[in-house]
């Protein structure tokens, strides 16, 4: 049983939250019971040639029984450089898993967020639909999630309010080929069901070699594209980091 939990020490990293959260990142693989999780909170003040202020928390909680799971993310992030806001996001996930049969579990889920710099004012989505395992191999897992969501969007372009229901499909997989590699990918399809034209992707891919004992360096890649974004966002972002991780069984 193998996850990388938390991010212990950032190298390099071009900060952005996507508007499509990865949620299979955050699920804990345990067979007991109880709580896990992490909780990390920033807050810097610094003068040199710019003033810099940045506030920042990452929230990360899960309880698991049997048959039951409850996943809570909560993150946030305020960089002001010179007075000027140079970023200014957050995003809080709640999702309920149920085991219902060995190779299929029901998920319910419900998140809020905003992202200044892509003028999303409020993104609320409420989600549900199954997740199937596709594999029973320990060291290479893949899964397949089908949804429907509701989503409640304002953006700060001058359009109105959306009131639409989309698709979630994603193709997860995890694989462990030794004890010191890992790759893990997940694809997200979200077309609105009104318009299948109007969709949005989301890729995130990472590797991590572990260097010694419980670290690894961790690499990751993201990819997201939406069809139809705000008045002057670009279609496709992308964002690289690189990092350091703590990772325990």
């Amino acid at each position: 049983m193998r996850f990388l939990t938390f991010v212990f020490f950032v190298l390099f990293s071009v900060s952005s939250f996507s508007q499509i959260l990865n949620v299979e990142r955050l699920r804990k693989v345990t067979d007991t019971t109880g709580w896990s999780g992490s909780v990390a909170f920033d807050f810097t003040l610094a003068r040199s040639v710019n003033d810099f202020f940045i506030v920042a928390n990452d929230i990360h909680l899960q309880y698991k029984l049997t048959k039951h799971l409850f996943l809570l993310k909560n993150q946030l992030r305020f960089v002001k450089i010179e007075g000027e806001n140079f970023s200014n996001n957050g995003i809080t996930h709640f999702r309920y898993n149920y085991k219902w049969k060995p190779k299929i579990t029901w998920e319910a889920f419900v998140q809020g967020q905003y992202n200044k710099v892509s003028k999303i004012d409020l993104r609320l989505l409420v989600g549900t639909g199954p997740r199937f395992k596709l594999s029973k191999l320990e060291n290479y897992k893949f899964y397949l999630g089908t949804l429907i969501m509701y989503e409640h969007e304002e953006l700060s372009d001058g359009s109105a309010t959306s009131k639409d229901f989309r698709g979630s499909a994603y193709f997860s997989f995890s694989m462990y080929p030794t004890d010191i590699f890992s790759f893990v990918s997940t694809t997200y399809y979200q077309p609105l069901l009104s318009n299948l034209g109007d969709y949005r992707i989301a890729r995130e891919s990472s590797v991590a070699i572990k260097a010694f004992k419980n670290f690894a360096v961790k690499m990751t890649y993201l990819f997201t594209y939406d069809e139809t974004p705000a008045e002057g966002i670009q279609n496709s972002q992308y964002r690289f980091a690189t990092g350091i991780l703590y990772s325990f069984k």
